[in-house]
């Protein structure tokens, strides 16, 4: 019977319909990162058509669910609105799918992965976003917004037109059959083809992913359907489920080392214990852009300078990806948990230690200079709430000098951080946060490309940045405070660079770390420490180098100069989590349960993927009661 076939007909046509708006888009994404894929076989990209095929019928039954109950309507009962609400939820739809694809297809370049939860923490603050994006971005982003959902209106239109659907005479228990069991049977269809069949586990991520090479995976991998997992992740309050259940003993047993090493030791690199002690956080400075730290051609000749004379760590690893993150890990020695921004809930940061508080009994002060804006990752609460004196970004600096988009310029940073040092009376803790190295790289000059290839704006904002770092140490050599002050310059996350663009890969995180500064023994002049650890490691290092006694304060914090100390460092991914150790590193993705990197030989990662769960339950055990 026709209103039968036209009934199949829709079912068929709503899949079709979000296939092609799908490999539409997989099409502009690659025009769009054309650079990203000249590693690429052409033979690679048309793969991922095949392969990306049942995530796409997964996702394009999950949009299409609602749709088919009012085309359905219109079938049955001939009312032109029914078909007008069908075509409005249709295209309500797909502008929601165009625009999680049009900003992914903006954010890749900058983010080397998929749209994920993260983009949540910077909608709180709609300025960041237009801030953060130069105007080419803006303009890519209406650019492919207008073209998706013109493609998908064209293909709609060709789809599904009102006559195509029409049946001029039905009988009455036709319809009631329609409505009763097979309405509920075509959706019942919809939510298997969405789980992707019968099979015992649901379909996930992994089903498109078939190559070694991760923007190709990327690409393959439908986008709506990862931002919706992710989104679901980012919603939930709980991420136990994804951790393991050990007991006690187990715990106790795998994690002997961190529970029981002996932390007394005399290997003391401070003249005193009680320095000043000047932070530079270095905004996006991966290890890999540095020659002193990858043996590669860099754009940091005068930080490696530096390094020379202080106190060097080279296997030292960001907990995670995002600067609030990173924030608190060097101030309060806590280390990230997937999907999980403390500084974002201040019921439980504000029970955490940081070093100003720990340093305050001594008369210590504390300030932090930010060239942005502080509200972003919800940074300036942390400060306040962990007692800094002095929280200052852009909103405090003159108003006479040039600024970037996002932030004021490096230079002019330094300047006014200088000037507010001068003021302070020792000891104190006065830190800077960086901007220049952050998109959109509108740093002085940024037009002058000194550095030509992959991630070039990068590369050129790392130059200009490094020659400020240098400008600013050489300008505290004058004032009466630099001798008895230690400089901790460390990055607050990693990023992509020219050698390492993998967001899954452990590398990707790795970041330098420098001690520095006449409060330094002339004996640890020049020292390197190749100790594997990660920024919130920073803190127990520093407390024990002044002789203060923490108590319980830094649980998760390791000294680094202790000759006992084990070596490990836990970070987070996109949708996962890494763990490095001197014998390899590994990074495994929380949705398709599988690892995305991995160098331990196969005996040694199944005790290395256990002590990693074993830190991880134990940190998120002491999150859940903080």
């Amino acid at each position: 019977m026709k209103i039968f076939k036209k009934t199949g007909l829709a079912f068929i046509f709503l899949l079709i319909f979000w296939i092609l708006v799908f490999d539409f888009q997989r099409i502009l994404f690659s025009i769009h990162n054309l650079p990203k894929l000249s590693d690429s076989s052409f033979w690679d990209w048309i793969q991922v058509f095949f392969h990306s095929i049942r995530l796409d019928i997964a996702m394009g039954s999950y949009l299409s669910a609602v749709p088919i109950i009012f085309i359905l309507s219109y079938i049955v009962f001939k009312k032109k609105f029914l078909f007008i609400i069908f075509k409005v939820v249709l295209i309500t739809e797909l502008l929601l799918v165009a625009m999680i694809h049009a900003g992914e297809i903006n954010a890749y370049g900058e983010w080397n992965h998929k749209l994920t939860s993260r983009v949540f923490m910077h909608l709180g603050n709609p300025d960041e976003v237009f801030r953060t994006a130069d105007y080419s971005m803006t303009f890519w982003f209406i650019f492919y917004l207008i073209l998706e959902v013109a493609f998908g209106w064209k293909i709609m239109k060709w789809l599904f037109k009102k006559d195509r659907f029409t049946v001029l005479k039905s009988q009455l228990w036709v319809k009631i059959v329609l409505f009763i069991p097979v309405l509920p049977l075509l959706i019942g269809f919809y939510f298997i083809f969405a789980r992707g069949g019968l099979q015992q586990i649901p379909i996930n991520i992994d089903a498109a992913y078939f190559s070694k090479k991760y923007i190709v995976n990327d690409i393959s991998v439908n986008s709506p359907y990862f931002f919706g997992k992710s989104y679901l992740l980012f919603k939930r309050s709980n991420i136990g489920e994804f951790l393991s259940n050990y007991e006690e003993e187990e715990i106790e047993e795998l994690l002997s080392d961190f529970l029981t090493y002996e932390k007394k030791h005399d290997n003391y690199i401070l003249e005193n214990t009680s320095p000043n002690l000047v932070f530079v956080i270095l905004e996006s400075w991966t290890s890999t852009i540095s020659n002193r730290l990858s043996g590669k051609p860099g754009g940091t000749p005068e930080f490696d300078k530096l390094s020379k004379e202080g106190v060097l760590f080279t296997n030292i690893y960001s907990t995670g990806s995002t600067s609030e993150i990173g924030n608190s890990s060097i101030f309060s020695g806590y280390p990230a948990l997937p999907e999980i921004s403390i500084s974002m809930q201040p019921f439980k940061h504000r029970k955490l230690k940081s070093l100003n508080q720990s340093l305050k009994p001594r008369g210590y002060t504390a300030g932090y200079l930010f060239s942005g804006d502080l509200k972003y990752g919800n940074i300036d609460s942390y400060f306040t709430d962990h007692g800094f004196e002095r929280i200052q970004d852009e909103s405090d600096f003159p108003k006479n000098l040039q600024k970037g988009k996002l932030n004021y310029y490096d230079e002019d940073l330094f300047q006014i951080f200088l000037e507010k040092i001068n003021r302070q009376e020792q000891p104190f803790i006065e830190c800077a946060f960086t901007g220049s190295t952050h998109s959109p790289y509108d740093f002085p000059g940024h037009e002058k490309s000194n550095w030509k290839g992959e991630e070039k704006s990068f590369m050129n904002s790392v130059i200009y940045a490094d020659q400020c770092l240098s400008d600013f140490i050489e300008s505290t050599k004058k004032q009466d405070w630099h001798k008895n002050t230690l400089f901790v310059i460390v990055a607050d996350h990693g990023h992509a660079s020219p050698y390492v663009s993998n967001p899954n890969d452990s590398e990707f995180y790795r970041i330098p770390l420098l001690l520095y500064g006449p409060a330094l023994k002339d004996s640890a002049r020049g020292m390197v420490i190749d100790k594997v650890g990660s920024q919130a490691d920073i803190a127990q290092t520093l407390m024990y180098q002044m002789k203060v006694d923490t108590g319980n304060d830094y649980p998760w914090s390791k000294d680094l100069l202790n000759p006992n100390v084990p070596e490990f460092a836990l970070h987070t991914t996109t949708r996962g989590f890494g763990w490095v150790t001197p014998k390899g590193q590994f990074t495994f993705h929380l949705d398709y349960q599988r690892y995305v990197e991995n160098t331990f030989d196969p005996d040694v990662l199944s005790v290395e993927r256990k002590r990693c769960n074993a830190f991880m339950q134990l940190l998120y055990e002491q999150y859940e009661e903080l």
